[in-house]
C-alpha cells in the first residue's frame, strides 16, 4: 500500500470517529440523531439486558485488548505500523456504530426531571463532559492518539517516535482528565432511563477496570518518572490523594 493510501486511510479513519463522537452526543441526549439511547418500542427487559451487556463487552474487549504492548507486537506484523492506530481507532467506531444500531431501549425513568433550568443544567453538564474528553486528548496529542499523526510522518517519510512523557494542564491535576469526561457525560442528564443508566454503569465498570492495567503498561514504558506522577496525582478526583 502506498504512503498516499495510507494516508487516506488514516483520514478517512479519523473521520469515522469524528462522526462517532458527534452521533454519541446525541445518542446520550436522544438529541438530533435518528436513534438515541431510548429511541425504539420496548422489548423483553431480559433480551435487551443480554444484548446491550454483549454490545459493551464486544467495544470493551476490542479497545483494551487491541491497546495492549504484547498484542500490537503481534497486530503489526500483519497490519503495517503507519496504520495501526487508524486501524485501532476505526474497528472501536465501527463496534460503537453496531452498538448505536442494535442497543436496545430501557425506558422506564429513574429520574425524570421537569424543570427547564434544572434540565439545561444537566444537559450542558453532558456537554461539559464530552469537552473534557475532547480537550484532555488535545492535551496528549489528540492526532497521534487517533493515528493522523503517523500516517503524516509516514507520508513525509519520517521515521515515527513516541511522545514524551508530560503532564500538561489537567494532567496536573488528574491522571485521567478523559474518564473523568466521560463519566460526566455518561451520568449528567436530566432523563435518566433504565437503558442510559445501564449505559453509564457498564462504561464506569469499563473505565475502573482499565485504569490499573493502562497504568501497568505506561509505567513500564515511561519508568521512574511516571511512577512518580501517578504515586503523587490522584487518579479522577481532583484534589485527593493519589493512588
Amino acid at each position: 500500500m502506498s504512503k498516499a493510501l495510507f494516508m487516506i486511510y488514516g483520514v478517512v479513519s479519523y473521520s469515522i470517529f469524528f462522526l462517532t463522537f458527534l452521533y454519541l452526543i446525541g445518542f446520550l441526549n436522544n438529541a438530533v440523531v435518528p436513534k438515541g439511547i431510548d429511541t425504539g418500542t420496548p422489548g423483553s427487559m431480559g433480551v435487551a439486558l443480554v444484548v446491550n451487556v454483549l454490545l459493551y463487552a464486544l467495544f470493551g474487549i476490542q479497545h483494551s485488548v487491541m491497546a495492549r504492548p504484547a498484542f500490537k507486537e503481534r497486530w503489526t506484523q500483519i497490519v503495517p505500523k503507519p496504520i495501526e492506530r487508524s486501524t485501532y481507532t476505526l474497528l472501536s467506531s465501527l463496534i460503537l456504530i453496531l452498538l448505536f444500531w442494535q442497543w436496545r431501549p430501557m425506558p422506564t425513568y429513574i429520574w425524570h426531571v421537569e424543570a427547564e433550568l434544572l434540565r439545561a443544567v444537566l444537559t450542558g453538564l453532558c456537554l461539559v463532559g464530552f469537552l473534557i474528553v475532547l480537550y484532555a486528548t488535545f492535551l496528549i496529542d489528540h492526532f497521534d492518539l487517533f493515528g493522523l499523526r503517523q500516517v503524516f510522518l509516514h507520508m513525509r517519510g519520517t521515521a515515527y517516535t513516541h511522545k514524551k512523557f508530560a503532564t500538561p494542564s489537567l494532567y496536573r491535576m488528574i491522571r485521567h482528565p478523559i474518564y473523568l469526561g466521560w463519566m460526566i457525560a455518561f451520568w449528567a442528564t436530566p432523563d435518566m432511563t433504565v437503558g442510559h443508566l445501564m449505559f453509564a454503569a457498564l462504561g464506569t465498570a469499563y473505565m475502573l477496570i482499565a485504569i490499573p492495567i493502562e497504568e501497568k503498561d505506561l509505567a513500564e514504558f515511561h519508568g521512574e518518572e511516571y511512577k512518580r506522577w501517578r504515586e503523587s496525582t490522584p487518579m479522577i478526583v481532583p484534589f485527593t490523594k493519589g493512588g
